[in-house]
C-alpha cells in the first residue's frame, strides 16, 4: 500500500481508500473534468464535430422518427430517435414501464430504410426487441410533461418561455435507462473499444445522451412550428444551454460498483492521482489562480440554485452554501501565491462538511487539465482478475487483515448489521432491497455482503495452516473462491472496495448511485428516497451547433446563474 501513503514522481500523498471509499464520501461526490460527459465534450470539440439532422420525419402531434449523424474519430455514428403516443396512465420512470414518449438507439454507421424499418420495430420494445452488433446504444426517455408543454405552448406565442420554469426543471425529458456494452444482443464494449473517440469508458453513452438533448431541443420547435407555423419562436441557444437532459436512476445502478471492484478502482485511482499531481505543485500561476475563482465561483451559483424536497439533501446542500463561502474567505487571504497552494487550502477545508470537501476536489482539478487530463485513458480495465492458488493462507490472512480490516470488525449477530438483502426481480431481472425481518425471498440473496463474506472466508482459513496453499483450501471449501478471487485483486486495486456494510441499517443506496453518476458527469442530484433519485446531465454543456467552437470545459458545475452574471 506505499503507492497510497508516500509521495514521489510529481504525486502528492494520495488519499488512503479508507477514507474516499466509504458510503458518507462517496454520497457527497461531484463530476469532474475527468467525468465521462466532459471527457467526450473535450474529444468532439477537438475533432471539430459536426451534427448533421440526416431525417425528420415527425407528424405535427410529435410523433414519428428522426435521424442525426456525426463522424468521430473516423467513424460514422447515428442517433435514431422514434417517438411516441403515450397516454397519461402508462407515464412512469419506473423499470417495470413497458411504453415511453420517445426511445432511442445509437447506430454503428449510416442505417438504411431497411435498417430503420427493423429499429423502428424493435427499438420501442426495448429489451423485448431484437438487436444486432450494429447498435451500440439502447435508450428511452419519458417528457417532462408540465415543462414540455410550456415550452411549447411559449414558443408557439412567439416567445421564449419562462425561464425560471426551465431553471427549476432543467430539462425537457428524462431518460430511464441507458444501456451499452451488449445489453439485449447490442454490441458488446470490445467491438469499439479500440476506436478513437470511444476508447474511454462510456463515450457511447455519452454520445448517446448527448444528441437526444439535441432532439429534444428539435421537437419542441417542431410542435410550436405545427400550432403556429407563422409565428412560432425557435428556442434560443441561451435556453438551451439551460436544458440538458434528465434521468431517472434507482437500485440497478447500485450493485455495479460491487459487482465491478476493478473497473471502480481505475475510477477512484485516476481522480486521486490527480489530485495528488496538483496538491504537490509548488506554486499556483496566475492563470491557475484565477480558473481556480471562476470555478469556485460557478460551484457557488450552482449551489445557490440547487435546490430539493428531499429534507436531508436539503440539509446537506444549505451546509454546502456556507461552506463555500468559508472557502472563498480562505483563498481571499493570499494563501494560493504561497507554497504549496492547494495542498494548504485541501488540509484547511478539511473542517467542512463533506459535501463542500468533495466539491473543492472537483473546483482544484478544473485549472489543471494540461496537467491531469490524460489520467482519463486509465478509467477502463484489461482482463478480469485471476485466482492465485500458489498463495500461503498466511498470506491470504495478511491481506484480510490489511484491506478488510474494517470489515472484520462489523458484528453481524447485530440485526441492524444484516436488516436489509439484495436480490433480484423475477419480472425485471433488475436489483431491489428487501428488508429481511418484513420481506420474503432473503434465500435468494444477492451476493453483496462483502464484509460478511471476508468474516466467514477470514473464520474459515484460520481454521487451515499457515503454510497450506490457497488450491488446497479451496479443495475443501469450492464455495470461497469467488471471495478469495475478489481479496487477492483487491490488495491491487484498494479503490475498489466500498469500505462499508451493504446489508446494514446505516447503508443508503443513494450514496452508491450519486458516486457513480458523478463519475458520468451528474448534476442538481435530486433524491426521491434513499433507492432513486433523478439527476441532470449536459445542463450547460456545448450544443450540437456550436460543439466545434464553444469552448468544451466552461459548464463545470454550470448554472444558470453563473452563466447571467
Amino acid at each position: 500500500m506505499d503507492e497510497f501513503s508516500e509521495a514521489g514522481g510529481g504525486l502528492a500523498p494520495m488519499r488512503m481508500p479508507a477514507q474516499v471509499m466509504r458510503l458518507s464520501r462517496m454520497g457527497a461526490s461531484f463530476p469532474t473534468r475527468l467525468s465521462f460527459l466532459r471527457v467526450l465534450m473535450r474529444r468532439l470539440h477537438t475533432d471539430q464535430v459536426v451534427v448533421t439532422r440526416r431525417l425528420w420525419e415527425m407528424s405535427d402531434e410529435g410523433y414519428g422518427r428522426a435521424v442525426y449523424t456525426l463522424t468521430l474519430g473516423g467513424h460514422t455514428y447515428a442517433l435514431v430517435a422514434l417517438s411516441h403516443h403515450l397516454p397519461p396512465e402508462e407515464r412512469t420512470d419506473r423499470v417495470i414501464a413497458e411504453k415511453w414518449d420517445a426511445t432511442f438507439a445509437l447506430f454503428d454507421g449510416i442505417p438504411t430504410h431497411d435498417d430503420l424499418d427493423r429499429l423502428g420495430a424493435n427499438v420501442p420494445l426495448q429489451e423485448a426487441g431484437r438487436f444486432t452488433s450494429r447498435e451500440l446504444v439502447l435508450s428511452r426517455a419519458n417528457r417532462s410533461v408540465r415543462l414540455f408543454a410550456h415550452v411549447v405552448d411559449a414558443l408557439a406565442a412567439g416567445h421564449q418561455p419562462d425561464r425560471e420554469k426551465l431553471i427549476e426543471t432543467g430539462y425537457l425529458m428524462r431518460t430511464t435507462a441507458v444501456y451499452g456494452n451488449g445489453k439485449f444482443g447490442i454490441a458488446d464494449r470490445s467491438e469499439i473499444a479500440a476506436r478513437p473517440g470511444l476508447e474511454i469508458a462510456f463515450q457511447a453513452e455519452m454520445l448517446t445522451v448527448w444528441l437526444i438533448r439535441a432532439f429534444t431541443h428539435d421537437l419542441v420547435e417542431h410542435l410550436a412550428v405545427a400550432q403556429a407555423p407563422d409565428r412560432a419562436a425557435r428556442l434560443s441557444d441561451e435556453n438551451k444551454r439551460i436544458l440538458g437532459i434528465g434521468n431517472a436512476t434507482g437500485l440497478g445502478m447500485a450493485p455495479f460498483l460491487v459487482t465491478h471492484p476493478e473497473l471502480t478502482h481505475a475510477w477512484v485511482h485516476a481522480r486521486e492521482t490527480a489530485l495528488a499531481r496538483v496538491r504537490a505543485l509548488p506554486r499556483a500561476t496566475p492563470a491557475q489562480r484565477a480558473g481556480f475563482a471562476a470555478a469556485l465561483d460557478q460551484a457557488m451559483a450552482h449551489a445557490d440554485s440547487w435546490s430539493v424536497e428531499d429534507q436531508i439533501q436539503m440539509v446537506r446542500i444549505q451546509e454546502l452554501r456556507g461552506d463555500l463561502l468559508g472557502i472563498q474567505a480562505l483563498t481571499g487571504t493570499g494563501s494560493l501565491s504561497g507554497p504549496k497552494p492547494w495542498e494548504g487550502l485541501l488540509l484547511a477545508a478539511s473542517a467542512y462538511g463533506l459535501e463542500a470537501q468533495e466539491c473543492l476536489v472537483s473546483v482544484v482539478l478544473e485549472p489543471h487539465g494540461g496537467l491531469i487530463d490524460d489520467l482519463a485513458r486509465t478509467m477502463q480495465t484489461g482482463l478480469p482478475p485471476r485466482l492465485d492458488p500458489s498463495m500461503t493462507l498466511a498470506d491470504l490472512s495478511r491481506l484480510i487483515r490489511e484491506a478488510y480490516d474494517w470489515a472484520l470488525k462489523i458484528d453481524f449477530e447485530r440485526p441492524d448489521e444484516t436488516h436489509q438483502f439484495w436480490y433480484v426481480s423475477e419480472d425485471k431481472s433488475e436489483p431491489r432491497l428487501g428488508i429481511r425481518a418484513q420481506e420474503p425471498g432473503a434465500e435468494l440473496e444477492s451476493p453483496l455482503d462483502i464484509a460478511r463474506q471476508v468474516q466467514e472466508l477470514w473464520r474459515r482459513v484460520h481454521e487451515g495452516q499457515p503454510e497450506d496453499r490457497v488450491a488446497a483450501f479451496l479443495m475443501r471449501h469450492p464455495e470461497e473462491r469467488h471471495v478469495v478471487t475478489r481479496v487477492q485483486s483487491i490488495a491491487h486495486h484498494p479503490y475498489g472496495e466500498i469500505r462499508d456494510n451493504l446489508i446494514g441499517r446505516a447503508c443508503r443506496p443513494i450514496d452508491l448511485l450519486r458516486f457513480k453518476l458523478a463519475f458520468f458527469g451528474a448534476t442538481r442530484f435530486d433524491p426521491k428516497s434513499d433507492r432513486w433519485t433523478r439527476i441532470t446531465l449536459c445542463q450547460g454543456a456545448p450544443l450540437t451547433t456550436d460543439i466545434a467552437t464553444a469552448n468544451p470545459d466552461d459548464w463545470a458545475l454550470w448554472s444558470p446563474i453563473s452563466e447571467a452574471a
